[in-house]
This record gives structure tokens, sequence and C-alpha cells, in this order.
């Protein structure tokens, strides 16, 4: 066994949980490090927090002089609380978050000094654009970029530092975050969903969208990932032989929850109670040394930077821990992966779930309202719902048996099902009064108020109704949830939006009632969505099968996925609704091509260097052990020492052959690597990156993986999958 893979698993050995005692409730910790709007009102005057509650719940702009007000007041609490720095909190599209710390600190006349802090930092910053991923908006000779105070997400203390949620944008104005379009179109959800509320309750003026998000994760012992540079720098394994025990007795899928994990968890669970990130349910996932974690669902925009925070919060702690986190998507071959699930749904500011039945027939009409029409968003933009959750670690998970597959369809349970039949299968045009009668009373009455239990579950389905919301289960470990929001609620608000035309076109030019009209758009549209509708099991090759059929996409790959980005449909959508401009959309199909092109580059770098200086060595040596000891059988036994050594004549020959193989795929990797390189579109170098550098991965890892059979374990140098996955 090589020394570091010795050491790596002494020390892992030897660890102990720590002791974390929890002293207070849950809900006396549940944010004390946020500013929250109670403290608002605590620490603000009347006029100052005035301003800042109609900011939040009406986005209007707040006075400077205002401002200033709120920012001593934020700086006098966090000061109370120990704290040194503040910072702009943003989400660049990195996929990580981005903070630089300046303190309170600032010198006055005569020697003195102060603690400072105005209007002007608290409401806007000027870190450099150029160095952010920014697709072509920004050069490095136009490096200005402002970030700017967010206020419906409130501040919050992360170590002694204050942080302050903002948006980033250019110098020209255009969107350089996640933040900005997710916020523009929560508004544009806000205000389609208001306007069809209006139909049912004229009492609405507030939708928001709501998020639960469920993240999926690995823990690894930190001694042991510095044993393998392929996790330390791509965050999975690139090479590894299966274990011959993995999660196939389902022992691990909420079993007891081993004592470091928990140890880990309770301490990651105290975190987040302070920094207000409503977390409430863990259990083991399905792979060994895999977990989850899920909260409380919240207003869309703060459960986006929660979970962006706790990513964070999650790496942090994990150190504390000596454990390493890992969020790819697909860090293990043979075992699931991990997702993080997006809930999503949309609420009045009366208290109404949209996407939940209500005791009336009438209140189950709206819900059909917002469940038919949020069916035909994702049927008429399902191309765009893949490419929302493209990136080249997702692609290694979409499609395996623990994911939903890369075609998009919807799962809305038998019992739904049947009441969308029947409503489709009224009589066309202008209802009789006979026909609203059984319409209300037989089909909508018969939703039950509550739908939890009602529909089975479909884990194969990438979009399912889970009976008072939809879950989105495509989405990446990895991802940051605004990218997938954007693009949900952009596609239901321009749905939203359709739909009341349409309405309101029947109402004045065929003299009908609204709920006549209503269900007459609704029958409709139930007809032209059935395209996405599927119950049955989505893995299989049927299905496949019959989406082509039915004209679904199958974007496998993310080159192919991200295609629909710059659609005129994608283009048009944003644009009208006022996300992103052409720039903007652009910007970001070119950003995450780039991403795609520098993972496998580097995952290709990665593997020739273990392949090439790790594998083929330890072959080697071990084949030369094998040598010695055939010429010592030859020695002794002389021409008999053939039938003695076969077995060992037969492993060098096999040795030989991977090492060969090992050799000549790494040179055609790397070939393929610079011939792609040369290649000036960034989209034909990420198909040939995707066709050409992609496929030799795997073809490098079966020989690497065949020798790691072959050779004395004491010999081979990399931590084996039945360590990583099952050291505690």
């Amino acid at each position: 066994m090589s020394t570091l893979r010795f050491f790596a698993i002494k020390e892992t050995l030897n660890r102990k949980p720590l002791k974390i005692t929890e002293k207070k409730k849950r809900s006396e910790l549940f944010g004390q490090n946020v500013y929250s709007q109670a403290k608002m009102r605590q620490t603000l005057t009347t006029s100052a927090y005035t301003s800042v509650s109609t900011a939040i719940e009406k986005g209007s702009k707040i006075d400077r002089n205002i401002a200033d007000q709120i920012a001593s007041a934020m700086k006098d609490w966090a000061l109370a609380k120990g704290v040194t720095h503040y910072t702009h909190w943003f989400q660049p599209l990195t996929g990580a978050t981005a903070e630089k710390h300046d303190a309170f600190f600032e010198t006055i006349e005569n020697n003195g000094a102060i603690e400072k802090f105005g209007g002007t930092q608290l409401v806007q910053q000027e870190p450099d654009a150029s160095s952010f991923p920014n697709g072509g908006i920004r050069n490095t000779f136009e490096a200005r970029g402002y970030t700017a105070w967010d206020p419906t997400s409130p501040a919050f203390i992360y170590g002694t530092t204050l942080c302050i949620p903002t948006v980033f944008v250019s110098y020209t104005g255009e969107a350089l975050d996640y933040k900005t379009p997710l916020l523009r179109a929560l508004q544009a959800v806000d205000s389609a969903a208001v306007a069809v509320c209006k139909y049912f309750d004229k009492n609405v003026k507030k939708v928001n969208a709501s998020l639960g998000w469920e993240q999926e994760y690995f823990l690894i012992d930190s001694a042991l990932v510095s044993s393998r540079p392929d996790i330390q720098l791509t965050g999975r394994t690139l090479l590894g032989h299966d274990s011959a025990k993995g999660q196939q007795l389902d022992d691990h899928y909420f079993g007891t929850i081993p004592n470091r994990a928990m140890s880990y968890m309770r301490d990651l669970e105290t975190e987040c109670m302070l920094l207000g990130i409503p977390v409430k349910t863990r259990h083991n996932e399905v792979a060994p040394n895999q977990f989850e974690l899920a909260p409380i669902y919240e207003e869309a925009n703060l459960a986006v930077d929660h979970n962006a925070l706790l990513m964070d919060v999650m790496d942090k702690v994990a150190e504390r821990h000596d454990f390493k986190v890992l969020f790819h998507e697909k860090p293990f071959k043979g075992i699931n992966g991990s997702g993080k699930h997006n809930n999503w749904s949309l609420s009045t500011d009366t208290g109404v779930n949209l996407l939940s039945p209500g005791k009336t027939p009438m209140s189950n009409l709206q819900f059909l309202t917002f469940f038919i029409n949020t069916i035909k968003a994702v049927n008429d933009n399902e191309e765009l719902l893949r490419a929302a959750v493209a990136s080249a670690s997702n692609d290694h998970r979409l499609g395996a048996n623990e994911a939903p597959p890369a075609i998009i369809s919807v799962f809305i349970g038998e019992q739904l099902t049947h009441v969308l039949n029947e409503l489709e299968n009224v009589t066309n045009g202008k209802l009789s009064p006979q026909e609203k009668t059984d319409l209300k009373l037989n089909v909508v009455g018969k939703i039950p108020e509550i739908l939890l239990d009602n529909t089975d579950r479909n884990r194969t389905s990438p979009f399912a109704f889970t009976g008072n919301k939809f879950e989105f289960r495509a989405v990446g470990s990895k991802a940051n949830c605004a990218n997938p929001m954007t693009l949900l609620n952009s596609i239901v608000a321009k749905q939203l939006i359709d739909f009341k035309i349409e309405v309101d076109v029947l109402i004045a030019k065929k003299d009908l009632k609204k709920d006549e009209a209503v269900f007459n758009v609704l029958r409709e549209y139930i007809k032209k969505s059935k395209t996405i509708l599927f119950e049955g099991n989505g893995y299989g090759d049927a299905w496949e099968k019959e989406a082509k059929k039915r004209g679904l996409s199958n974007n496998i790959s993310t080159p192919e996925a991200l295609k629909a980005k710059i659609s005129k449909k994608a283009f048009s959508l944003y644009k009208d609704l006022g996300v992103m401009n052409e720039t903007e959309v652009q910007a970001r199909y070119e950003i995450e091509l780039e991403d795609y092109i520098m993972r496998i580059q580097i995952e290709g770098r990665v593997l020739g260097d273990l392949a090439r200086n790790h594998i083929v060595p330890t072959g080697v040596k071990y084949q030369n052990i094998l040598i010695e000891n055939v010429k010592g059988l030859k020695d002794i036994y002389g021409k008999e020492f053939k039938k003695l050594a076969q077995a060992q004549l037969h492993l060098i020959e096999e040795i030989s052959r991977h090492i060969e193989s090992i050799n000549n795929l790494v040179t055609k990797m790397t070939e393929a690597r610079k011939k792609s390189n040369q290649i000036k579109s960034l989209e034909d170098k990420a198909i040939a990156y995707c066709n050409t550098v992609k496929p030799l991965l795997e073809d490098i890892r079966y020989p690497c993986d065949k020798l790691e059979l072959l050779v004395d374990d004491e010999l081979w140098p990399l931590t084996k999958y039945r360590e990583l996955l099952f050291t505690k």
C-alpha cells in the first residue's frame, strides 16, 4: 500500500466525532445573525422601516438619506455582535458566491479612528467585472461593474463579517449574476399571476413563487480525499473500480446516521439556524456516505440565497469535522449521484397556495387554472427546461438509474389525469347550463382539498406534481437554483399572460361568463399539452421511442441542450418579460459552453497525469515483481517452470496489454484536446470536446480499473472505493 494511502486510511480510522452540545432550542437560535425585518423594526426609525418594508413588498426604491439611517443601524447591530468587516455578497456566473471584505474602520484627523458605514457603502460597490465570467459583456480594459443591495434578502453575519446580499451588473447595465434575472422573473410571474387571480379573488395583490430545495451530497474523510488528486481537482473520481459492496443491499437509505456524519449535521444545522436557513430534514440517501438536507419552503429569491450560502457553510463546517463535501452530481461510478430537487409553487398574499385545491369547486377551478397553465408552459418549453439544468457534471447523472432522463416530461398521477380527461371531453363551444353544473360538481368538485397522498410518486419523472407543488427533479446538486428558477418562473409568467389574453377575448367576443371562458381555454390547453404528460417508467427504452414519436427532445449532452438557450423563442421570452436582453442571454450561453469545455479539459489533464504517473508505474512495478518471481521459478524448476508460472505469465501479459492501452489512449486524448483547442467557435469546440475528448475519459478508465483488480493491493497508490465509501 502506498505511503500516502496507508496514512490516509490510518488517520481516518483514528477519527472520533466532535462532541456537539446543543444548549438552546433551534427556535431560539433561528435568525440570531440575520438583520431581519423584526430587527429592523426594533432598530430603525418609523420612516426608515416603512421605506424598507415598501421596497421589500412593492419593489420601490429607497431614498439615499433613508439608506444612511439603515446603514447606521445595521452597523451598530453588527458591531454589537463582534463584527469588524462588511461585504457585498453576490452570486457571479462562476456557480459560487463572491465577496470582498472592507473594514468598518476609518481614520480621522489628529490620528484618530472611527467605525464608519454609510448609505453609499450599503447600497453600492464596485468589483472588477472583467475578472468574472461575463460572456464578452466586459473586457479587461472595461472592468467596471457594480453590486447593488437587494433589500428583499436580509443581511447576515458570517464569521466576523456583515454580508449584504446584492445584485451584480456591468457598467452598461447588463446582469452579470444569477440573482438579477431571477428577481426580474419573479416580478414577471407575480404580475401575471395576480392578473389571473383577479378572476377568482379581487383582493389578491401579490403572488410569491416559493421554493424548497433538497440538497444531496457525499461526505468523504478529508485525509482520503488528499490521497485522490482527481477528487481534489475535479470533485469526482476519474478512475476506481466498483467496491464489491455498493448500494445493492439498500441498507444505507434512511438507515441510522453514522456518528461522525451526525456530529457534522448537528454542527451544520446550528450554523444554519443562526443564519436563518430553515433546515428541517436530514437523512441517509441511497448510496454509501450520501446524505440529504432539506429546509422549510421559502420565497424563491431568499431560498436561492440560502442554498448558495448553505453550500459554502457546508464546506466550512466539514473542515472542522475533517470531512470533504462532494456536490458533484456523479462523484462515484456505479452508485447513485446527487441531485437538488426544486419544489416550486405559487402563493398569494391572502394565504392561498395556488397549486393546492380548495374546499369549493370555484377554488378548485383556480387550482386547475394554475395547474394546467404550468403543464402548458412546460409542454411549450421543454427544451429550455432541459437547457436550464445542463452542465458537464449533471450529464453524468441524467438518464442514470437514480435520476430522471434527459427527456422532459410531466407526471401528475392517475387521479388528476382522470380529472383532466373529463374536463377535456366536455362539449366544445359555449357550455350549456347542465354542463356547467356537471362540470363544477362532477369534475372540478371531485378534487379533494389535499392531494398529498392521492398520487403515487414517480422517481423517474423530471417534473412531477406532488400534491401541492411541482418538483423539478432534474436540477443537479452543484447547481445554483436561480438558473432553473429564472426559467421556470419566466415560462409560467409568459403562459399566464397568454392565458389571460385568450380568456378576455372569449369574454368580450363570445359573450361568455368568466368561468365558461376559463373552462374553454383550459380544455384546449389540456388537448395541446398531452404530449408532455407521461405516467410510466422514464428509464425504459420504450419511453425513449415514445417520446421521439411525440416530438419531445432528447438532448443527452450539454452542448446539444444549450442550443435552446439562444433560440428565437428564448430571446423573445426573456425580452418580452424584461428578464434578460439578447446580450445577457447570449453571454450566458457562451459562459456555460466555456465552463463545459474547461471542466472536461481539466478532467482530461488530471486523468492523463494519474494514468501515466501513478497507474502505469504501479503496473510496471508489480509486473517486475512477477517477472522476478518467474525467473526464480525457472532457476529452481528449470524447464518445468512454465506449468508452475502459468498464472504469473498470464498476469504479466495482461498487465502489458493494459499498460499499452493506457499509454495509447492518453496520447489519443491529448491529441484530441490539442485539435479541439484549435477550434475558434465555442459551440464547435464544446461539441468537439463532447464527441472526441469526453468518450476517451471512459476508455482510459477501463484499463486503469482493470489494473486495480490485478495489481497487489499493497502497491496500489490511490484510495479505493471500498475505503472512500465505507471508512467511517
